[in-house]
């Protein structure tokens, strides 16, 4: 294996494969482990560490994000109108694969539906969807 490491590292693996673990506790460099008698393992530095104990409170009036998380709530408030994946993660503040990942779980779950429009893909709120929402602002 070769690494862009200070030390330029070169080492047989003698094909017993290589464990990659991400380490919040690492600091720019890769922590390599490569002793005869265990696994060679590498553990590289992970990003956005900052964020790792950040807790998002969920609104005490807010049943639905109890339920199915802030973030899909936010969507789901956001879906009455059509909407892309673009639009939503601008106005959510979150990435464009984060919002992708929610959205997937809202539509397996009913509570959206997506079109085709030309190159856009529009999500919105089904029947089932704007009925949690009613149920859950107590209407």
């Amino acid at each position: 294996m070769i690494s862009d490491d200070p030390w330029r590292l070169d080492f047989d693996l003698g094909g017993r494969g290589l464990v990659l673990n991400p380490g919040i506790f690492t600091d720019r460099r890769v922590l390599w482990n490569l002793l005869e008698d265990s696994p060679p393992a590498g553990t590289y530095p992970v990003r956005a560490v900052g964020t790792l104990w950040e807790v998002s409170p969920v609104p005490p009036g807010d049943p639905l994000a109890r339920v199915v998380g802030s973030a899909r709530a936010a969507l789901l408030n956001l879906l009455d109108t059509a909407a892309t994946t673009t639009d939503l993660a601008r106005r959510v503040g979150m990435s464009c694969g984060n919002v992708s990942q929610h959205l997937s779980a809202l539509l397996a779950a009913g509570l959206i539906t997506r079109t085709r429009q030309g190159r856009h893909v529009l999500y919105r709120n089904t029947e089932a969807g704007m009925a949690l929402l009613r149920a859950s602002r107590g209407g």
